[in-house]
């Protein structure tokens, strides 16, 4: 039996996983993660490669078929070159792909991660049977994934669906290197930003609390937090609103803060996307969270080797 090799790349941790695909269903056999902040990218590549040969040596009543690595933007899939991503200094015109097959002798594909999590939830999650679909990361940015017609469609020089330099306010919290953009309103490290712009307007101390403290609190019923939390949600209604009228999708998956927090989500922007999106294409498209759950990186990269 063959099975494939799946790397997650992040600027904070990194992970191998080791997956068999059979009957429309992924299984992962072995799992490992590392840290990678401060490293160079040869040293991550490196110890890619350690537990690549861990993992077939394990695995040796197995054939390795492919490798697929999954990785922040801006990235060139085709090339199979990282490009300079912000969260991943110093990672300037990396072949990774050329580096892993001619290390191993396989096919290496190369997608960025919203992509890579887009095509495995389509394939295997809360996305499947559908053709039309966009998967929003939610994570520490905010970036989709887009399946049209079934196919994953990247744009012309693999920069679709980067719905998080979308601006929604004049100002705001600064993500995508913009204020008041999509992502500055709608992803984890922008909420906390957000936090801290409101309370030093109403003259509040609350320190620097990071997402998780910020839905406890949330859920505790403290005033000030469930201000933030509804200002970024009703953001997140707007961000999904002009994606249903543009793609007139049948589903939208998200995944990280919106995954963790659906039931708080819900309420506050179904309402506000029904006043909001186009009345027919709304009625068509359901809005859910990642059927894959925290695994959700695993399987992208896993997917992206059998594309």
């Amino acid at each position: 039996m063959k099975y494939s090799i799946g790397l997650d790349i992040g600027g904070t941790k990194c992970a191998v996983s080791a997956g068999v695909c059979a009957n429309g269903e992924i299984r992962i056999a072995a799992r490992e993660a590392f840290p990678t902040a401060g490293l160079h990218w040869q040293e991550v590549l490196a110890a890619f490669e350690q537990r690549i040969l861990a993992l077939r040596d394990n695995m040796a009543d197995f054939e390795l078929a492919n490798i697929g690595i999954s990785c922040g933007g801006p990235l060139d899939s085709e090339r199979g070159v990282v490009l300079s991503p912000p969260n991943l200094p110093g990672w300037d015109e990396v072949p990774v792909t050329d580096h892993f097959s001619k290390r191993f002798d396989v096919p290496v594909h190369l997608q960025n991660d919203a992509n890579a999590c887009a095509w495995a939830e389509y394939l295997y999650g809360a996305g499947r049977g559908t053709r039309n679909m966009v998967f929003m990361t939610f994570g520490t940015g905010l970036g989709a994934g887009l399946v049209i017609n079934g196919k994953l469609y990247s744009g012309t020089n693999d920069n679709a669906g980067e719905i998080g330099h979308i601006r929604l306010a004049p100002d705001g919290p600064v993500g995508y290197n913009k204020a008041g953009s999509a992502e500055g309103f709608c992803s984890g490290a922008g909420i906390a930003r957000l936090a801290v712009i409101r309370a030093k307007e109403q003259g509040l101390e609350i320190g620097t609390p990071d997402t998780k403290e910020i839905f406890d609190r949330v859920r505790a019923g403290e005033p000030f937090f469930t201000g933030v939390f509804r200002e970024s949600a009703e953001k997140l209604a707007t961000i999904l609103s002009y994606t249903i009228d543009i793609l007139n999708p049948e589903v939208i998956v998200l995944g990280g803060v919106y995954m963790r927090n659906a039931d708080l989500f819900l309420p506050v922007i179904e309402p506000l996307i029904a006043q909001e999106a186009l009345p027919l294409a709304r009625k068509v498209c359901r809005i859910v969270p990642a059927g894959l759950g925290e695994s959700v990186g695993d399987y992208a990269a896993i997917a992206v080797a059998n594309m």
